[in-house]
Formats: C-alpha cells, sequence, structure tokens
C-alpha cells in the first residue's frame, strides 16, 4: 500500500519488496533478455524493415522507462505499517461510498498508488479527485469532488478498512 506526500511515498514492506524484486528483474535478467532479442534482430539484416527489430527496441525503451520509475520511486520511499482499522478514508484503505447519499449505487475502491494497484479492486490514487475529496473522511461522513465537467459531486463514506491484499 501506498500514501504519497510530496516527492515521498509511503509503502508497506510488502509492496517495497515486491517493487524491488520487479526492479532487480527488470534490471537483470529481463534487460539481458532484450539485449539478446535486439542482437538476433539486428543480424537478420536491413533495419529499416525489419519489424522484430523495432518491437524489441521498443520493448527496451519501455523497460528502461520502468527500470527509471521503480528507481526513483524506492529511492524517496518510506517504509511503514498498513493504516489501522480507525474507520478513516486514507491510503492503503479499501473505501466504499455511496453516490448522492443513495446507498443503492456504491463503488468500493482502494485508495493508493497507481504502483501498487489491486485485481481485486479499481484503484483511486490519493492525488485524484476523488481521492482528495474523501482523505480524511470518517465513516458516515459526506466528501464531495470535483468531476472532469467542473460540476461537483458528492458521496457518503460507508466503509473505510485496511487493504489486506
Amino acid at each position: 500500500m501506498t500514501q504519497t506526500s510530496e516527492n515521498v511515498t509511503w509503502l508497506t514492506q510488502e509492496a517495497y519488496n515486491q517493487l524491488k524484486a520487479e526492479l532487480e528483474y527488470l534490471s537483470g535478467p529481463a534487460r539481458s533478455e532484450i539485449v539478446t532479442k535486439i542482437a538476433a534482430a539486428r543480424e537478420e539484416g536491413d533495419l529499416r524493415e525489419n519489424g522484430g527489430y523495432h518491437a524489441a527496441k521498443e520493448e527496451q525503451g519501455k523497460q528502461e522507462l520502468r527500470v527509471r520509475q521503480l528507481t526513483q520511486l524506492l529511492e524517496h520511499a518510506k517504509v511503514g505499517e498498513a493504516p489501522a482499522a480507525s474507520g478513516e478514508a486514507a491510503p492503503g484503505m479499501v473505501v466504499t461510498i455511496a453516490f448522492d447519499g443513495d446507498e443503492d449505487d456504491t463503488m468500493t475502491f482502494l485508495l493508493a498508488s497507481r504502483e501498487y494497484a489491486s485485481s481485486d479492486f479499481e484503484t483511486y490514487s490519493p492525488q485524484s479527485p476523488l481521492g482528495t475529496g474523501v482523505i480524511g473522511k470518517k465513516v458516515g461522513e459526506n466528501a464531495e469532488y470535483e468531476l472532469p465537467n467542473g460540476k461537483t459531486a458528492t458521496v457518503k463514506i460507508l466503509k473505510a478498512e485496511p487493504f489486506k491484499g
């Protein structure tokens, strides 16, 4: 789980270990694999019309970008514990909201950085309009946030529980 504040990203030990393992793989074995693919494609001849070569170079670019992102994230990370069950919406919490007070129209999401997105829940960044609107609100309280069209939406916090993923 992550909580971002300015340039610092708060991570649980589990999240930190997971991201560190991804970085080690991408900057080690995966980097070697892509270099091998590029070399093999280069041997096929004319690079201007070599689809395999261009695909491998594009893959290499994406991989190197991810290495830079992870390196920067981990350099500024602070490792801590998952949030306690306080009933307050905070990064690292699974939050259930009701739209316009209609408790039949609900949504549950993980309030966390994209780096720790979960397949179990949609993930909203603490910096997103919805994220900034709900942070600090307790169960039963209303929160407002700005929609892309400039209008304001109101939601009611129904649950806020620590993510256990």
